[in-house]
């Protein structure tokens, strides 16, 4: 019981420091506005690991590498610390075992990706009902207009579906590939017990 609180305590503060990672990334990457209060508190919270490793990590065509190499170590080291204190004896010095984790850090990525554009969208959806002038609906609109754009087309009686087309495609990518790919990645993690 002690170890699954301990495994609760590390996924969940891992997956959130690694969440606001992500968003960093993504928020640079929309352009968001610097000054915003939402901007400055991503900044905040990432600076002490973003700015280090940006010393040893350039950016890479624009994009901020260091932010998604840090959100992939606290993955990666989250995903550890949890096999390490799991019940099976796992080889940590078998190749095939970092292997495994670092493919489950990569695809963890991706679905807190997922969440983060899902959970976007949803805002965006709510606030365009309640407070289309929010000082939060550019940078929303920046970060999902690519993905909602594609699916405009679909507007019924004046009512914009495209959100829900969206959502429901995030929604079956991870239930299907994601988890499919997940248990292939854990497989691989059992052989190498």
């Amino acid at each position: 019981m002690l170890l699954q609180t301990l495994q609760f305590l590390l996924q969940t503060v891992g997956g959130l420091f690694s969440l606001v990672l992500l968003m960093r990334f993504y928020l640079q990457l929309a352009r968001a506005p610097h000054k915003h209060p939402l901007n400055q508190f991503v900044m905040a919270v990432t600076n002490f690991a973003v700015l280090r490793l940006r010393r040893l990590v350039p950016a890479w065509h624009g994009y901020d590498s260091a932010s998604l190499l840090a959100a992939f170590l606290v993955t990666l080291i989250v995903s550890t610390l949890v096999l390490a204190t799991s019940l099976l004896p796992y080889d940590f010095a078998h190749p095939q075992t970092w292997l495994g984790l670092c493919l489950l850090s990569l695809l963890e990525l991706f679905r807190q990706s997922l969440n983060l554009l899902a959970g976007a969208i949803i805002v965006q959806a709510i606030l365009s009902w309640v407070s289309p002038y929010n000082a939060i609906t550019p940078i929303l609109d920046a970060l999902t207009r690519p993905y909602l754009k594609p699916f405009r087309a679909a507007n019924v009686g004046g009512v914009d579906l495209s959100p829900l087309i969206v959502i429901l495609i995030i929604q079956v990518i991870q239930m299907l590939p994601l988890r499919v790919l997940e248990q292939l990645f854990l497989m691989q993690l059992k052989m190498a017990v």
